[in-house]
């Protein structure tokens, strides 16, 4: 399979083909509350023109300065008129176009090798279901891909315009998320060992100067490469020159996240927690789910970095920065205790570039057609066998706890409780300018924010006597532990109802009674 435009078109449909999984039934899923979060403090941006950079919360202002086009084209600037799909079209159509910058790579990976790693994270589920989340994960690793991209083309090349492009990816890592550090230290490391172990990559010559490879050059192009990732950076912590303080708090932030990480909480997990989630998962009566075949291919193509001498010198060089930043980032990310399941998205991508050269391994081990042939059906069985788990998960178990991605998951019942206050709105004279009053705990009043994003007097409180007097609010939403006290001021003037809120939690729906039984007789004439 060479580089023609066979081969191309092939690539091409792949990315087609990623591209339409993540973009399918976007809405099926309530958001998560860290995709609420996101969405409301984008929903600032997007009315006022304004953005400051929090170093506590939030992460990087790349993904909201990103949307910005989708959201425009799909619901102006209005943030009540934004919705889940526009959204989550961002890391939505990214993450296909992770797949596309791989050709990027082409002169360090085989075409069969790119070709098979890209048919692996088309239909991969871990892959797929945090592609069409509307978090910082996906961003980071199409920037991440195309700085080593850019880097590697850099080091063959010695060209300024690549040394331009790598520090733009790599700003643009930098404006993304905190984490990106561990991958500027797993590829610094990588890049060391295997200068080490005796590589280095000559580059091409190049009739234009005969001082592309001097010291000044290259002293010239780290310039280029520095400058360009401070400039992105700069441009956008400083929110394009409007909030200078924010380019101090990209900094500083890293003390609020080395402190996270090492105080995990309720997000603390052992070592193997991602690379178990990924071997084998089972929750209840739910189906198995097993990235075991990329993994498997993975070891094997560990192994064929060492083992296959056949290759050219470059592509060889590459598979083994590939293979040292897989382990190396895997490592770092295992170790630290604070754990989330989508910052397996960094490194499981390098897992799948290792995969895709294990099945090159593979079919060149021999030349008979029947063991390529046999290959070949056992690849084809566990794509289908990927492709159905992707589909159980974002189209079936998409916030079931069952499925190992779902992850303190809004539950489908939280849909049920936005659609009562929606109802009930409509027989309150102001509509929804009608009072709503929320009093939960902090990490019980997300997603609510984003739900009720339409209604114009929403307020929110921890502490019943906080909230002031409540015995004539249309609707009050509580915390369960909220009620006791809750019901002292409103006694039996309320209709309470609750619904799920993530599992084992839920909340409670207050409504007073005139507006309940309007409710009620409409519903009964129906």
């Amino acid at each position: 399979m060479n580089r023609t435009p066979a081969f191309y078109g092939l690539f091409f449909l792949v990315v087609l083909a990623a591209l339409l999984f993540r973009v399918s039934g976007l809405e099926l899923r309530p958001m998560h509350h860290d995709e609420a979060n996101q969405a409301v403090k984008f929903g600032s941006l997007l009315e006022e023109g304004k953005y400051r950079y929090d170093p506590t919360q939030h992460h990087g202002p790349s993904l909201y300065y990103l949307t910005l086009p989708f959201a425009w084209i799909g619901s102006g600037t209005s943030f009540a008129s934004l919705s889940e799909v526009t959204l989550r079209l961002v890391p939505a159509v990214f993450g296909a176009a992770i797949i596309l910058m791989l050709l990027l790579l082409k002169d360090g990976y085989s075409p069969p090798a790119l070709f098979f790693s890209g048919i692996l994270a088309a239909v991969s589920p871990v892959m797929v279901y945090y592609n069409r989340f509307y978090i910082q994960e996906t961003l980071l690793v199409f920037f991440l891909v195309g700085a080593i991209a850019s880097g590697w083309r850099y080091l063959q090349e010695r060209r300024w315009g690549w040394a331009a492009a790598a520090g733009f990816f790599s700003g643009m890592m930098f404006a993304t998320k905190e984490t990106c550090i561990i991958l500027f230290a797993a590829a610094t490391g990588s890049l060391v060992l295997v200068r080490v172990l005796g590589g280095s990559i000559k580059s091409r010559e190049n009739p234009e100067s005969k001082e592309k490879n001097s010291r000044r050059a290259t002293l010239v192009h780290l310039l280029v490469f520095g400058g360009t990732a401070l400039a992105v950076s700069i441009l956008f912590f400083s929110s394009f020159f409007q909030n200078p303080r924010g380019i101090l708090d990209s900094v500083l932030a890293f003390k609020t996240y080395f402190g996270r990480a090492a105080g995990a909480g309720f997000h603390s997990h052992p070592f193997p927690y991602y690379l178990k989630m990924l071997a084998y998962s089972r929750y209840g009566n739910g189906p198995v789910w097993s990235e075991a075949l990329v993994l498997i291919l993975a070891l094997v193509g560990c192994a064929a970095v060492f083992l296959n001498r056949s290759q050219q010198m470059s592509e060889r060089l590459f598979l083994r920065f590939t293979f040292f930043f897989t382990i190396l980032a895997t490592a770092i990310y295992s170790l630290i205790p604070y754990k989330t399941p989508w910052n397996i998205l960094p490194f499981y991508i390098g897992i799948i570039l290792l995969a895709g050269q294990g099945v090159v391994f593979l079919l060149n081990l021999s030349r008979k057609v029947i063991v390529q042939s046999l290959v070949i059906l056992i690849l084809g069985v566990g794509l289908c066998h990927l492709g159905l788990q992707s589909y159980r998960a974002n189209f079936i178990y998409s916030a079931d706890p069952r499925n190992p991605y779902v992850y303190a998951q809004t539950s489908p019942d939280f849909n049920n409780l936005v659609q009562r206050v929606e109802e009930i709105a409509r027989f309150h004279p102001e509509h929804k300018q009608m009072l709503i009053k929320v009093i939960t705990h902090p990490d019980e009043a997300w997603p609510l924010p984003w739900y009720l994003r339409s209604f114009g007097k929403v307020g929110y409180w921890q502490e019943v006597e906080e909230a002031g007097p409540l015995s004539d609010v249309p609707l009050i939403i509580s915390s369960t532990d909220k009620v006791d006290r809750l019901q002292l001021q409103i006694r039996d003037s309320y209709q309470s109802e609750y619904y799920g809120l993530r599992p084992e939690v839920l909340l409670a729906l207050h409504i007073r009674k005139d507006l309940w039984d309007k409710f009620i007789k409409e519903r009964t004439l129906k």
